[in-house]
């Protein structure tokens, strides 16, 4: 539905291009140490200002979004050391954000913790260039990755698979980075790195979970409003598909980031439903995502 809007709105009225993404970003500096040098605490503001414009300035497709149709997402970005001069060890938290429609309600679609985030950042890269056939810097890389699977999730929530060029795009970025940098853009022991988060989705045994991820927001949220009891059978279709998904890849980060998201949105959906539904989703999420179970007892009430 999304795009059919889009395309009419194209036709229809005078509307301009726009960039694709409305984020905001944050760097947290509050708690740096700094090792052998002393951190020039006034470069921040202009870092961040520097990564929200790339963020919110760089263009992706040649779709056309309105001013409100901008995919929402947030980049939360904690500087934790400054090994050397302008060299920043950091955290990120990076979450995107769709509408339901039929509603005023929101639901978050990513929600990915970045543990390792690493750049190098002076003055004179305020104005940050991206060529996406090339690898220039691990920051520009960084945020580069982080808009194209914003935009690669937001539209596999919209339709069947349609995020797909997007997951391509994102690749080619992470096997440039890793080619050139190494580190998390690589294969590791850290199953929760950016290469295992482009392997995820990219790999055949997530065919389903990307399809049952279409039917949750597009079949499931979008017409809850109308129809909860089927949202709720469509919903309890996808954690059964998670589950043998699971199966095939154990500990997955696309699973890991899907309940990050999702947890206190299942336990409100499933609050009222029947109680076949509520015993069947709670074995089901406490046995896909263990560490929230306590949480999870919340359905069964």
């Amino acid at each position: 539905m999304k795009y059919f809007l889009v395309l009419f709105s194209l036709f229809c009225f005078n509307t301009t291009f726009a960039q694709e993404l409305n984020c905001k970003v944050t760097v947290n500096a509050s708690q740096i140490q700094s090792v052998g040098t002393t951190v020039d605490k006034s470069l921040f503001p202009d870092m961040e200002r520097a990564i929200f414009n790339f963020m919110n300035n760089q263009r992706w497709t040649n779709d056309v979004f309105s001013e409100k149709e901008k995919i929402k997402c947030s980049l939360n970005i904690t500087l934790a050391k400054s090994p050397a001069q302008n060299v920043f060890n950091a955290k990120t938290q990076f979450q995107v954000i769709r509408p339901i429609y039929g509603t005023t309600l929101e639901t978050v679609t990513l929600q990915y913790f970045d543990q390792v985030f690493d750049f190098s950042y002076a003055p004179e890269d305020r104005q940050m260039i991206f060529n996406e056939q090339n690898f220039t810097n691990n920051l520009t890389s960084m945020l580069a990755f982080y808009s194209l699977m914003a935009i690669a999730i937001d539209y596999d929530s919209f339709s069947k698979f349609g995020g797909t060029p997007f997951i391509e795009r994102a690749f080619n970025v992470s096997n440039l980075a890793g080619n050139s940098a190494g580190g998390p853009w690589i294969m590791d022991t850290d199953t929760r790195n950016r290469y295992w988060l482009i392997e995820n989705i990219r790999s055949q045994p997530f065919v389903a979970f990307r399809e049952g991820f279409y039917n949750y927001h597009r079949i499931a949220l979008d017409d809850f409003a109308t129809n909860p009891a089927n949202s709720r059978k469509v919903i309890l279709d996808f954690l059964n598909t998670i589950k043998n998904v699971a199966g095939l890849k154990q500990n997955s980060i696309i699973i890991n980031t899907f309940f990050d998201a999702k947890s206190a949105e299942i336990i409100n959906i499933f609050s009222e439903g029947t109680k076949q539904e509520k015993q069947q989703v709670f074995e089901l999420v406490s046995f896909l995502d263990p560490d929230k179970t306590e949480n999870y007892r919340k359905i069964l009430k």
